[in-house]
C-alpha cells in the first residue's frame, strides 16, 4: 500500500529511522515488523520518492494480497490495515519532521502585500478557504484545505494548499510540493502545499509572480 503522500508533508530523519529499526538496503531504508500476534509481518520501504508497505505471512513469507485490494473487506483484513496504519503513524511521529507553514505563509501575505483575506464562500458549511486579492479586486492566492486524493494520491488525509497563477506550469510542477492546480485551469494555475517539504522562499517568489500576473 502506498503512503507516499507523507513525503509531501514531512521530512524523514535518517538517524531516527535507523534508531527506530530501519536498515539500509541499497538506496532504500527498510523495516520489518511483526503484526497480528506474529502471524504476519509488515515490510515498510522508504526511498527518495516513495513510502510503501507490504504484508507477508510469517510462516511462508508469501505476500498477503488482500492487504492491497481496496474492495477486500472483513474484520481480519481491517485489523491488519489498522495495525499497519498505526505503525506508519508511529514512524511518522518519531522519525519525520512535520510542519504546517500555513500560519507563516499567511503572515507573509499580510505583511508583504498588505491585503486582508476574505472568504466569498463563507455561507457554505465547513468552508475555511481564504482569497487574497490584488488592487484590481482579482485574486492572486487562494488558501484552502483539500485531500491528498485531489492531487492524485491514495489518501483521504487533508492538507492545506494555496492556488497561484503561474507561467510554464508544467516546467515548475515537481509533483512533490508543486502541482498543476486543483479545481482550476491547469494551464495557468498551480497548487502548492503548505507543508514542511515546501521551499518557503520559493513559495514567496511564486506568490509575488502570481500577484504580478493577476495585477497586470
Amino acid at each position: 500500500m502506498d503512503y507516499s503522500y507523507i513525503l509531501n508533508t514531512s521530512l524523514p530523519q535518517k538517524e531516527k529511522l535507523l534508531h527506530f529499526g530501519f536498515s539500509e538496503v541499497g538506496a532504500s531504508l527498510v523495516l520489518k515488523k511483526e503484526i497480528a500476534g506474529g502471524q504476519f509481518y509488515a515490510e515498510i520501504k522508504l526511498s527518495e520518492k516513495t513510502l510503501a508497505a507490504e504484508v507477508y505471512e510469517t510462516s511462508t513469507n508469501e505476500k498477503y494480497v488482500l492487504f492491497n485490494v481496496a474492495s477486500a473487506q472483513g474484520t481480519f483484513v481491517g485489523q491488519i490495515r489498522s495495525e499497519v496504519q498505526d505503525l506508519i503513524e508511529a514512524i511518522r511521529a518519531e522519525c519525520f519532521i512535520s510542519q504546517d507553514i500555513k500560519e507563516k505563509y499567511v503572515n507573509f501575505l499580510h505583511s508583504y502585500f498588505n491585503t486582508p483575506g476574505d472568504n466569498p464562500w463563507a455561507e457554505e458549511p465547513d468552508d475555511s478557504s481564504t482569497v487574497y486579492r490584488c488592487p484590481n479586486n482579482k485574486w492572486f492566492a487562494l488558501i484552502m484545505q483539500i485531500k491528498f486524493k485531489n492531487l492524485g494520491f491514495e489518501s483521504d488525509e487533508p492538507v492545506w494548499v494555496v492556488n497561484l497563477k503561474a507561467e510554464n506550469v508544467e516546467a515548475i510542477s515537481d509533483k512533490k510540493s508543486i502541482f498543476p492546480a486543483y479545481h482550476m485551469n491547469k494551464k495557468y494555475w498551480i497548487t502548492v502545499l503548505l507543508t514542511a517539504v515546501t521551499d518557503f522562499e520559493k513559495l514567496c517568489e511564486l506568490t509575488k509572480k502570481s500577484f504580478a500576473l493577476v495585477q497586470k
